[in-house]
C-alpha cells in the first residue's frame, strides 16, 4: 500500500535530519579537544572554500590541543585566517609544518553561552523533523483523496507517522542532553 511508502519515506529523511543535527552538535564546542570542531571549517584554498578535513590531518593528541597538519604547507596561513574567522575563539599558532590549537578551559558564562548554541541547534533539529512529518501528512491526504482509502486505514497511518515522529523527536533531545553534560562538565 502506499501509506508504507510514504512512512519508510518519512523514516529515511528523519534519520538524515538526526544525522545532520549530531553532525552539528558536534561542533558545538566543549572543554575538551574534538577534531570535529574544525573539521568542516571552510578555508580558501586554491581559489575555492574548502572543508579544512579536505586539506589537512586533524588530530587531537591531548585533551586540551588540537593539531592540524596540511598536506601543502603553503595553506597554513588560509587554514590560520578561517580559524581565527570561526566564532570558535581559538588562536593559531604554527611551526612552519603544524598548526596548533590550545582549547583554554571554558568559564562558567562560556558554557551557559554554548548551552544556548546546542538548544538552538536541537531546536533546528526538531523543527526540521515536525517539518518532515508535516510534508508526509500531506503526502497521506493526497494519496487518500487519490486511492478512495477508508478512514480508518488513514488513521492508522497518521497514529503510526505520529510515533515515528515522536521517535526522532526523542532522538533530538538525547542528544542535546548529552552534549550539554559534555559542555557542563569541568
Amino acid at each position: 500500500m502506499a501509506f508504507e511508502e510514504v512512512l519508510a519515506m518519512s523514516d529515511t529523511r528523519m534519520k538524515k535530519a538526526i544525522e545532520a543535527l549530531k553532525k552539528d552538535a558536534a561542533t558545538v564546542r566543549t572543554g575538551r579537544a574534538a577534531p570535529s570542531l574544525v573539521e568542516s571549517l571552510e578555508v580558501d584554498a586554491y581559489g575555492t572554500p574548502t572543508p579544512l578535513i579536505q586539506l589537512a590531518a586533524i588530530s587531537a593528541p591531548e585533551p586540551r590541543q588540537i593539531v592540524i597538519q596540511p598536506w601543502d604547507k603553503s595553506l597554513i596561513k588560509p587554514i590560520e585566517k578561517a580559524i581565527i574567522a570561526s566564532d570558535l575563539g581559538l588562536t593559531p599558532s604554527n611551526d612552519g609544518a603544524l598548526i596548533r590549537l590550545q582549547i583554554p578551559t571554558l568559564t562558567e558564562e562560556r558554557r551557559k553561552d554554548l548551552v544556548k548554541q546546542l538548544h538552538k541547534k536541537v531546536e533546528e533539529g526538531r523543527v526540521e523533523i515536525r517539518g518532515l512529518r508535516r510534508h508526509a501528512h500531506d503526502e497521506l491526504r493526497a494519496k487518500e483523496k487519490g486511492a478512495g482509502v477508508s478512514a480508518d486505514d488513514m488513521k492508522r497511518a497518521e497514529a503510526a507517522l505520529q510515533k515515528l515522529t515522536d521517535r526522532y523527536i526523542l532522538q533530538c533531545d538525547e542528544i542535546g542532553s548529552v552534549k550539554e553534560k559534555e559542555i557542563l562538565s569541568v
